[in-house]
């Protein structure tokens, strides 16, 4: 690479990190113009080699194509999600259509298409290997999924659909945001900080102090605000308030932009998409590409778990609103009561107290957690950089070393909420694993959105926030412990409805005394997370499940159900999710976990539409999967952990995910150590425990 554009040049970097501080916002459509010009060339030699296709020719070859595309892509994408602005959302508004039309005219090349369908028809003869049969298979699917096979109408409709696609999810995206970033429910005097402990008084004055109004305190849309806010605020008025806002982001209230328009299109467009690709529905055709095959089949998972949740979640209700009854509190249980009567709840029947607990739970001691976690299972080693380019001030980097002493990955942390940052939390990368022109070690991203420390006071997390961070760091781990040929299969490019395994599994270890008692330390005394309190967590794993389960349950019903619909070309997003409330049953005083107009898994992009289901799906593999270790007879049992390093954690997608399954684990999952983590199994006391 000789261009000028400094995303097109070799970067002299440590792992070759983006020299983020010489990258300017003005470079970014030049280089994407640029890379797309670059891949077409090479994919246009691909197709006209006069040479009869081998995989080497044709499948190697694509691997090899676009690289700079992927380079540019990366950087500014990861930027576009965790550190925006108004020109970069302008450039995202920009360049998407134009990648996908991009993307399109690839897969939908018939010269390319006919080498690749040539020789998955004699894909037997070939004499493959497991890895390079498996890619080979990917790809012939991923062209037909594409519309290689339409005629030549059907593939420019396509195209048409798929560049709206790309603008409308853009839309939706940043519409969330704006909406984020207008609210702030200013807290003024004492009254309105009644009941909030120290740590949220911490975190909303220095969000107040962000925002120019330094003395005050703030509440954000950022679930890190406002889910701490909502569990200790004695101001039932303002927790009224902030979580109408919560579930309003996206709907239009305050003149701000109103994402059900988008939704109706991105449906309509979405069913059409599937009728020409010979699909009834967009559900059937985004499930014939994951584990479930079929929309029956994921939803009847969903509906055995329903039945469950609905008794529990009823149980729980019942008991939060004689406990709001018992304090005075004569109204109806509401949604914006759930969390803070729940916190009550859980205090007087396991004397656990959520803000007592933050301060065993300080951020660098939980990322030394999830650290050392995989230093047990794998073996990995980590060396904090201070010498690596970074995108913003607040975010950290890692070389992670494996059991040999060798560097792996290069792994960087984005932890603290800010208004640039998109809300939610996900694992990315700057660039993937490969070995198919000598070993490309990853550099793998976790961005999550805490709330920092005021006045250079260290961050302290609830406890779902330190499930959250190994949640995030399994994605990362997947990622970093990759060991494939080629980068079409790295990581995480897995089925949608496997790679959440990962991740949860890795859950599991975040409440493991060998780990709580090492890393659970009180921030100023150093004291260990009482054993006492320990086994009191343990003992409360089932408490609320019934509503945590049904407004997970709730909402992926949601999008199964209007991926489904025979009406998808004409239909009102909110009646449809009263409609579906009513049907299911689902308590009043509890919401759906995303409401449809700020639903940014299924709206914001196409990876997680009808595939809200996968996090259960996942979870019935991963309370399997870890009963594994207990049967082993310890939690970092060798043995176990070496064969969920090697099938699961690094074989990315040169397996099938129920043959990597079976291959860990000896067997297929079963559904009964979910539902008996849940507290869902059938028999099970309804009543709150």
């Amino acid at each position: 690479m000789t261009s000028s554009n400094i995303l097109l040049q070799n970067w002299d970097t440590p792992f070759g990190l983006p020299p983020f501080q010489a990258i300017r916002d003005e470079d970014f459509i030049p280089a994407f113009e640029d890379a797309m010009r670059t891949h077409r060339a090479e994919i246009e030699t691909i197709a006209n080699d006069e040479n009869e296709p081998t995989f080497a020719n044709t499948v190697e070859a694509l691997e090899r194509a676009g690289r700079a595309l992927t380079k540019v892509a990366n950087v500014f994408f990861n930027l576009s999600a965790a550190d925006t602005n108004d020109t970069r959302q302008a450039i995202e508004r920009n360049i998407g259509p134009k990648l996908a039309k991009h993307s399109m005219a690839i897969y939908t090349d018939p010269k390319l298409f006919g080498r690749i369908d040539a020789l998955a028809e004699k894909a037997d003869t070939l004499g493959l290997d497991g890895e390079q049969r498996r890619l080979l298979e990917r790809y012939h699917k991923r062209f037909v999924r594409a519309g290689a096979k339409l005629d030549a109408a059907g593939k420019a409709r396509l195209t048409e659909i798929n560049t709206r696609l790309s603008e409308l999810h853009t839309a939706f995206s940043q519409n969330v945001l704006a909406a984020e970033k207008a609210f702030q429910l200013v807290l003024d005097g004492e009254e309105d900080l009644a009941g909030l402990p120290d740590f949220v008084r911490e975190g909303a004055a220095m969000a107040a102090e962000e925002r120019g109004l330094p003395g005050k305190h703030v509440i954000t849309l950022s679930r890190a605000s406002v889910e701490p806010f909502l569990e200790f605020s004695t101001r039932r008025d303002l927790r009224e308030k902030a979580y109408r806002a919560y579930i309003a982001r996206g709907d239009g209230g305050d003149g701000a932009p109103d994402n059900t328009p988008l939704i109706r299109e991105i449906l309509a467009l979405r069913a059409e998409l599937a009728r020409l690709l010979g699909f009834s529905t967009y559900a059937a055709y985004q499930i014939d590409d994951a584990m479930a095959k079929t929309p029956a089949t994921a939803r009847g998972l969903l509906e055995k778990v329903w039945a469950g949740a609905k008794r529990r979640a009823d149980a729980e209700a019942a008991a939060l609103a004689a406990l709001a009854q018992a304090e005075g509190h004569n109204e109806t249980l509401a949604a914006w009561d759930w969390h803070h009567y729940a916190e009550k709840q859980r205090k007087a029947e396991f004397d656990i107290d959520g803000a007592a607990l933050k301060p065993y739970f300080e951020l660098d001691a939980m990322i030394a957690a999830a650290f050392e976690t995989a230093h047990r299972l794998f073996g990995l080693s980590f060396e904090e950089r201070r010498d690596v380019p970074v995108y913003h001030p607040d975010v950290r980097a890692w070389t992670v070393k494996g059991g040999d002493g060798k560097p792996l990955a290069l792994f960087v942390g984005d932890y603290f909420a800010r208004p640039s940052k998109r809300s939610g939390a996900w694992m990315s990368d700057f660039r993937e694993q490969s070995r198919i022109d000598g070993d490309v070690l990853p550099i793998i991203v976790n961005v999550l959105n805490f709330s920092k420390g005021g006045d250079g006071k260290p961050s302290l997390l609830s406890l779902d926030d330190v499930r959250t961070l190994f949640h995030e760091f399994g994605h990362g781990l997947h990622g970093m412990l990759s060991n494939v040929t080629y980068p079409g299969l790295s990581g995480t490019s897995v089925d949608r409805d496997f790679v959440e395994l990962p991740s949860q599994l890795y859950e599991n270890w975040a409440l493991q005394p060998e780990i709580l008692n090492r890393f659970a330390r009180h921030v100023e005394t150093a004291e260990p997370l009482p054993q006492a309190i320990v086994d009191k967590l343990h003992a409360a794993r089932k408490f609320n499940q019934g509503f945590a389960t049904a407004e997970y349950a709730a909402s992926a019903l949601y999008d199964l159900a209007i991926h489904e619909a025979d009406d998808a070309d004409n239909i009102d997003p909110a009646a449809f999710e009263t409609e579906l409330r009513v049907s299911l049953g689902v308590p009043d005083a509890i919401g759906l976990r995303h409401r449809p107009t700020h639903f940014q898994h299924i709206f914001a992009g196409g990876g997680y539409a009808a595939g809200y289901y996968t996090y259960l799906w996942a979870e019935v593999m991963e309370a399997d999967a870890f009963n594994a270790f207990e049967e082993a007879g310890s939690v970092f049992d060798p043995q176990v952990a070496e064969r969920l390093h090697r099938f699961v954690y690094s074989s990315g997608g040169t397996l099938k995910p129920d043959e990597a399954y079976r291959a860990f684990r000896g067997r297929d999952p079963e559904v009964g150590p979910l539902l008996e983590k849940r507290g869902l199994a059938e028999g099970e006391s309804a009543t709150v425990e």
